[in-house]
């Protein structure tokens, strides 16, 4: 969600102004928002004509009928009978970066920029704190993962002016793509979660690459500025190094000693973790409401930064009891079906090695009293170069070690998995999710708990809609 504002988010004056583009047509009074996607734009936003899968420019007519106030467009646009207040610009996605810009110059002195990125557990990490900083300013955040070219300076532009803290979520497929977002967003605080093996196959020194990448988000940080790094992580003196020649201070967070903010023990259950952590010299024990240790462990990175804002720890983390897992990042839906209920676990959103064995133990914590059956539902996971066919069949053990009833699988690397898998738990493989889809939906029953995960680009959203379908109606 969007921070809320009474005020208008923009003047028409400064918005022009900040766009560096020139208007066209009568003035609005104000504009309330940013859109690019007409369907959830609002009454009296900005639509913002970009391309991407489609060009915006096609759907102007559509954002004006559906409210909107102005529209940022290409120079060349031919301006419809229908069409209301224009912004002509050479490149509507760098005028949206120059609003975004704009947005953060206009800050109060004493608001605060958290900047979010790793491998894995951006979303989460973002979503906890938003919950935790929520109660002591006003806090914006970037609605779902928007955290690529077009995402960020897309939740700047949305920043009301009166913001107290922003958190910021970054993420990268290469080398290069994390360096102007961290300029556009100039955090106070810098945050990785982890370094995993995620994209290698886009970078020819693996890891180490990919580390690098991440460490990109110290580009932009402000003098004076805190790094908050991953001390358990291989490649945390990589990371460490950057941040200080980027004249930022270091805190940790993890579970080894000399970690600044330690975890001392995690208890993870379905119903969420209870953790316990060191951290200034003084000991805190917390609940996280979303399951998962994968997420407690993230939380370590919430605490921690929330000690470098001087917010007090035991009372801050208070909110975090409340937490659950974002949507298709592990959140939880009970479906009453003929028979009885279900469990869908939905991990569709996306997928790597790590996050796949964290999904697997979390599904695990669920008790057999409650959903006896356990069906594990994997897509093939991306980017993973030449190393893909071993990591995929790599999970092995953890999907064995999850006490998988069933195991269903689709994608042409998950076809090397499922061929290793006991006889007794293969449920079916297919080529694709759609294919799958009508097998899987036919296999689950009342008492089971099904969890599905797999990369975007595998889309496991049918296979979700089919579990989702069974569900009894009346």
């Amino acid at each position: 969600m969007t921070t809320k504002t009474s005020e208008p988010l923009w003047t028409w004056e400064a918005l022009v102004a900040a766009s560096g583009g020139t208007a066209d047509g009568d003035a609005p009074a104000a504009v309330t928002g940013v859109s690019i996607d007409t369907r959830t734009l609002e009454d009296g936003n900005l639509f913002v004509a970009l391309r991407d899968a489609r060009d915006g420019h096609e759907f102007v007519g559509t954002a004006f009928g559906n409210g909107a106030a102005a529209a940022l467009v290409r120079k060349d646009y031919q301006r419809k009978p229908a069409d209301r207040a224009l912004i002509r610009a050479d490149d509507p996605l760098a005028a949206l970066g120059r609003i975004g810009v704009a947005a953060r110059a206009r800050l109060a002195g004493d608001a605060r920029v958290i900047a979010v990125t790793g491998s894995a557990g951006k979303t989460g990490t973002k979503e906890m704190l938003r919950a935790c900083l929520s109660p002591h300013g006003k806090t914006h955040a970037p609605e779902k993962s928007f955290n690529n070219h077009w995402g960020v300076p897309l939740t700047l532009a949305r920043m009301p002016a009166d913001t107290h803290f922003a958190v910021i979520e970054m993420g990268m497929n290469h080398a290069g793509e994390i360096v102007p977002l961290s300029e556009m967003t100039r955090p106070h605080i810098a945050i990785i979660t982890n370094v995993l093996p995620v994209h290698i196959g886009n970078f020819s020194d693996g890891e180490t690459g990919v580390a690098n990448a991440k460490a990109e988000i110290f580009a932009g940080l402000l003098p004076g500025g805190t790094a908050v790094l991953p001390h358990d992580n291989p490649h945390f003196g990589l990371l460490e190094r950057a941040a200080k020649a980027a004249g930022g201070a270091v805190v940790s967070f993890g579970t080894s000693a000399g970690a600044s903010v330690r975890a001392l023990s995690i208890v993870a259950t379905d119903g969420g973790s209870t953790v316990s952590v060191s951290l200034g010299g003084a000991g805190y024990e917390y609940a996280v409401g979303a399951p998962g240790r994968h997420l407690a462990e993230n939380s370590l990175a919430v605490a921690a930064t929330l000690d470098v804002l001087g917010l007090p720890a035991g009372a801050a983390l208070k909110p975090l009891a409340q937490v659950a897992a974002p949507a298709g990042r592990g959140a939880r839906s009970t479906i009453a079906i003929a028979g009885g209920k279900i469990l869908l676990i939905d991990e569709s959103y996306n997928a790597n090695p790590a996050s796949m064995r964290a999904a697997l133990a979390a599904m695990a914590t669920v008790p057999r009293v409650q959903f006896g059956r356990r069906i594990v539902v994997l897509g093939d996971m991306r980017e993973l170069g030449h190393e893909a066919p071993a990591m995929h069949t790599a999970l092995k053990e953890p999907v064995v070690a999850s006490g998988a009833d069933l195991v269903f699988a689709c994608g042409e690397h998950m076809a090397g998995l499922f061929r290793l898998v006991p006889d007794a738990i293969k449920g079916a493989w297919a080529a694709t999710s759609g294919e799958l889809a009508p097998v899987l939906a036919a296999a689950v029953r009342a008492g089971d708990v099904v969890m599905i995960k797999g990369s975007l680009g595998t889309n496991m959203a049918p296979l979700v809609g089919a579990v989702r379908g069974l569900a009894k109606v009346g």
